[in-house]
């Protein structure tokens, strides 16, 4: 959203933090007269900082703060865990300015984050996760993290993993050679029940059920060279540490990358009458999976080991909205879109149902996943949505928010 949209009393800051372990994160502050809650923006992977809710809650007087993490635009290197640091860094910030309120607000991505940091923050120090999957320290237990007063989670996905395994292509054949397909399990066969866009393709509920298996079979063998890797990484720094010699020193970091073709073939973005709601044909990433899916864009397409089993697969991940929703004890909105093409019904009803605070809030708004008017003509996702948020944390944290 252009500067230029916000309202004219917005005051606008930049500010670089240190994060607990030392790395640099960026955020942008907006404060209109009054403001004294503040609503926190931040993805793993997105750059928030023009995000669509800013001037929808700044409109509603609320301050809102929008950070970067330290891999910004980088799935090579995302750690969740070093996130969690990131995310805290600013936390703190807005603590020690003085508001009253704190609001997390995730999308999409976000959402997983935001509930993984506050699993977190609500534990005992002792008691926090102290590496990544793949065995990078991590140093949780003693950082301070506080904890948000509330959470809302706009278009939730479910977390990078388990979204991942929901779109990666189980027919791709060679891991090398991104045009090698098993015909049985082509998303984009006709003989499976595929048909020319923009109709919608007929799957059958035995080709789904081989479907979502090869999905979960090509995730585990993914999962396999990343443990092997990052193994043998570390027994060569055993190696290295016990004998100084530099072959296993060497050895130690050269874990390589792993590059991930195909990640856009969920097969609900062209058979609309799987998991139906109001979205329109086509995926996260364009009108024609059946191209895209062979692009460059996607999900998680060059990774390194660690990097792969902290965000992107589906089963060593803690990064999970399902995992982590259960220890998020604090008043939350769900504010489902309703053409959403990656969290659909069922989702966000489950995800509602997982919270355990006894204030939860589930409402649905036209609107697409990233905020966009459902059809032509219609009001904004984001502007819905802004409302009902709006609408929420007046109701919950009333000083200084002003609700039209």
């Amino acid at each position: 959203m252009a500067p230029a949209q916000l309202p004219d009393a917005t005051r606008t800051t930049a500010h670089e933090l240190t994060t607990h372990d030392g790395a640099t994160v960026n955020g942008l502050l907006r404060v209109v007269p009054g403001a004294t809650t503040v609503a926190f923006l931040m993805h793993p992977r997105q750059d928030f900082s023009h995000h669509v809710l800013v001037p929808e809650l700044l409109a509603r007087g609320f301050a809102v703060w929008t950070q970067g993490a330290r891999s910004l635009g980088n799935d090579l290197t995302l750690l969740h865990e070093q996130a969690l640091l990131d995310m805290a860094a600013g936390h703190v910030f807005l603590r020690d300015l003085g508001f009253e309120h704190v609001v997390a607000i995730g999308h999409s991505g976000g959402a997983p984050l935001a509930a993984f940091y506050l699993q977190q923050a609500g534990r005992a120090p002792a008691a926090r996760l102290d590496s990544t999957p793949g065995g990078k320290p991590v140093p949780l237990p003693s950082a301070a993290m506080p904890p948000a007063d509330g959470l809302i989670m706009f278009a939730p996905h479910p977390g990078q993993g388990s979204l991942l395994q929901r779109m990666i292509d189980p027919s791709l054949v060679d891991e090398t050679d991104p045009l090698s397909v098993a015909p049985d399990l082509d998303p984009y066969n006709p003989a499976n029940g595929f048909a020319a866009p923009p109709e919608s393709s007929t799957y059958s509920p035995g080709f789904v059920e081989r479907y979502r298996q090869a999905q979960r079979a090509r995730i585990e063998r993914i999962d396999a060279v990343a443990w092997e890797r990052v193994t043998d990484a570390r027994d060569a720094k055993k190696r290295f540490t016990a004998h100084g010699d530099l072959r296993d020193r060497r050895a130690s970091l050269a874990r390589g990358v792993i590059v991930v073709h195909r990640t856009d073939a969920d097969l609900r973005s062209v058979d609309l009458s799987l998991d139906p709601n109001d979205r329109p044909y086509g995926s996260l990433f364009g009108r024609r999976p059946d191209l895209t899916n062979y692009g460059v864009l996607g999900f998680g397409r060059l990774t390194t080991p660690e990097a792969w089993l902290s965000t992107w697969s589906a089963n060593a991940t803690r990064a999970d909205l399902a995992a982590c929703a259960p220890d998020v004890d604090v008043p939350a909105l769900l504010v489902e879109l309703t053409g959403d093409q990656a969290c659909f019904p069922a989702d966000a009803t489950r995800f509602a149902e997982l919270l355990p605070h006894p204030d939860v809030t589930h409402v649905r708004v036209p609107g697409r996943h990233f905020g966009a008017p459902l059809r032509e003509g219609m009001a904004s996702g984001a502007t819905l949505a802004g409302k009902e948020m709006a609408h929420w944390i007046g109701a919950r944290f009333p000083a200084g928010a002003f609700v039209p």
